[in-house]
């Protein structure tokens, strides 16, 4: 079923049932996609400053057959943000509606618009004494909206999950207009199907969240923050392992690091302090939270004694400040913007089951190695299973003369990934840039039941056109 553009007509048609100043010019920066991977398209930018208003919109461009995409930080990697062909869409950007509308300590919850930023979140809950958990290298501009419609992850998730985890209930705008009221504070509420957990995730292709009940937690009374120099991803596995029998759900991130990573950083980002002056070929950065009764840079201390006897570890630095943990966590989060000033020819964000980790990294580097003389920037999550495998040209040359090889090797890593079980998206999502690979690799009764609750949901398929699901 054929969509129409976004045009003036469309405007014409409300009828003045919406204010004109909910209408704003399309700035270059909601048609870009971070790394420049796609260019979009928009016919109409909409910024509503309340659920009513986006309900209007919705149930407007429903009745016109105008395909909708919802806009939160811009901030996603697979292309969901942006359409680069088709008919003009109304681009719905939640900026406007950024209010914290509640915070609720007692029940560690807070309630927050779609367009509040993360980190203002995150501010919220501090200033209330409670942890919002979620943190990304992006949260200064990503938003809560799009972190749950994309199930975002960062580095936390080996304690607190991802954000579906995250959240208790949300109110949307389902593709026919209507506003659903799900914003329960409920921990339990076991009364029917989950459309809550439908949406998070959906990447607005069944609808626009516009608000969120979200959790929180104690903040942990003493952090502490390592960078520890392992001989191999195998040890690092065992070393978390070590790790989570002594301290438990103590272990709130575990990012393994590699070599390659620090060169990029000295590379372009010349003014980063890094923590060795020789980078290792391997190491984990680990942050403890922990009770105010345990001390964490003694229980790192014994972590690493423990681990250098057995050969777990080789070498470590415990920070002893706050600033040194900034500066540890400063380099591992500038990773990905090295990446990008680099220019990587194929990026990969996968999910391997923890005990096939190693050998996943180990056989991935033998088949790029069959493609060219490439270098590998491995790192990610570890703590969780999801690695950031991205492939980049030799020093000095541009990515551009090695395009034509970038499907060859994702197909050969996504096979393998395959292989070992996994997911050929652990955070990102799908957008539009992984459509392909969901349909290669995703389960197909899955896939039919994903194309079922889509045309049941969104019948005139409106709803971020192109995303997740071909049309």
């Amino acid at each position: 079923m054929s969509l129409n553009p976004a045009d003036d007509q469309f405007v014409t048609s409300l009828n003045g049932s919406i204010s004109p100043d909910v209408f704003r010019p399309v700035e270059p920066r909601y048609l870009e996609e971070p790394r420049g991977r796609l260019n979009g398209q928009g016919g109409l930018l909409a910024c509503p400053r309340n659920a009513q208003e986006v309900s209007t919109l919705i149930k407007a461009a429903n009745a016109a057959r105008i395909g909708v995409v919802p806009y939160g930080g811009g901030t996603g990697l697979v292309g969901a943000q942006v359409v680069p062909d088709g008919p003009a869409p109304l681009i719905l950007s939640l900026e406007r509606m950024s209010a914290i509308r509640a915070v609720y300590p007692e029940e560690n919850v807070i309630v927050a618009e779609a367009g509040a930023v993360l980190a203002d979140v995150q501010a919220a809950a501090r200033d209330a004494g409670r942890l919002f958990p979620l943190s990304l290298a992006s949260e200064g501009s990503a938003r809560i909206g799009g972190n749950l419609a994309t199930n975002a992850g960062g580095v936390n998730v080996l304690r607190y999950g991802n954000t579906r985890d995250l959240c208790l209930g949300l109110e949307a705008v389902l593709p026919d207009g209507q506003i659903w009221n799900g914003l329960t504070r409920l921990r339990k509420d076991n009364t029917g199907y989950d459309l809550r957990n439908l949406l998070v995730g959906s990447e607005g292709t069944l609808g626009v969240i516009t608000a969120a009940a979200l959790k929180l937690a104690p903040i942990p009374a003493s952090t502490g923050t390592a960078i520890l120099v392992v001989p191999s991803p195998r040890a690092a596995i065992e070393l978390l392992s070590l790790a989570r029998e002594w301290l438990g759900e103590g272990v709130s991130a575990f990012e393994l690091l590699h070599r390659q990573g620090f060169d990029f950083l000295t590379e372009t980002l010349p003014d980063i302090r890094q923590p060795f002056r020789e980078p290792p070929e391997w190491c984990v950065l680990i942050e403890l939270g922990l009770i105010a009764a345990v001390d964490p840079q003694e229980q790192l201390a014994s972590l690493f004694e423990e681990a250098l006897e057995t050969g777990l570890v080789q070498d470590g630095l415990i920070a002893q400040s706050e600033t040194q943990r900034e500066d540890f966590w400063t380099v591992r989060e500038q990773l990905p913007e090295a990446n990008r000033l680099i220019g990587s020819v194929s990026s990969h964000d996968v999910s391997i089951p923890l005990g096939a980790l190693p050998d996943f990294i180990e056989k991935g580097r033998e088949l790029v190695s069959g493609f060219g003389d490439f270098r590998i920037n491995c790192f990610g999550h570890v703590g969780d299973g999801n690695l950031h495998y991205n492939v980049f040209p030799p020093k000095g040359a541009n990515r551009e003369a090695y395009k034509h090889q970038s499907g060859a090797i994702k197909r050969a890593l996504h096979d393998l990934v395959a292989a070992c079980d996994g997911s050929i998206s652990a955070e990102h999502g799908i957008g539009r840039m992984k459509v392909d690979d969901l349909e290669r690799y995703g389960d197909p009764v899955k896939l039919a039941a994903m194309r079922v609750i889509k045309k049941a949901l969104d019948p005139l398929g409106i709803m971020n056109p192109g995303a997740v699901l071909r049309p």
